[in-house]
């Protein structure tokens, strides 16, 4: 039996093949989560990759746990309180965009956590720093830039920790 389901949105130029979509899908699994990863590419829209992962999470049972990258971060922190999520791990969230729907998501504070890399040059890290601190949220700073792809393995571990606190 699984604890749940664990639903990965990827970012902007990216797809469900990514690395650190692979990487923290394995991570889910061996930490005995269900796992889903939508492909979104066919959109740069983030309203509609909303309205794509509310149909696709309608009704599912048991803890959900959104994870998103960059526009898919967004898209985890816009659905959390729609979709009633137990949990959000966010990496480099596209908060405090111009030309996206809102600007603040609502999450749950004690059961989101935030990965965003200093020498991002695509989301400044001030916007990780003031969402964080708005909803009092754990955040993590690292060494790297907006792909947070530098160290793959470092995130896993993270996302792990997170899973494991989810479970205590």
């Amino acid at each position: 039996m699984t604890k749940g389901l664990v639903h990965l949105m990827h970012g902007k130029g990216s797809d469900p093949t990514g690395a650190k979509i692979v990487a923290l899908s394995a991570v889910a699994r061996a930490h005995g989560w269900d796992v889903a990863a939508l492909d979104y590419s066919h959109t740069l829209d983030p309203a509609v990759r909303l309205d794509q992962l509310l149909d696709a999470c309608a009704g599912v049972p048991g803890p959900l746990v959104l994870v998103g990258s960059s526009m898919g971060g967004w898209v985890a922190a816009e659905a959390a309180a729609r979709l009633s999520a137990h949990a959000v791990f966010l990496l480099a969230p596209a908060v405090y965009r111009a030309g996206y729907p809102t600007q603040e998501p609502d999450v749950p504070s004690t059961r989101t956590e935030i990965v965003h890399g200093w020498d991002d040059d695509v989301i400044p890290v001030d916007h990780s720093i003031r969402f964080a601190r708005h909803h009092r949220c754990t955040l993590h700073l690292v060494r790297d830039g907006h792909d947070l792809n530098a160290d793959i393995p470092q995130l896993g571990e993270l996302f792990a920790r997170f899973l494991e606190r989810l479970e205590s």
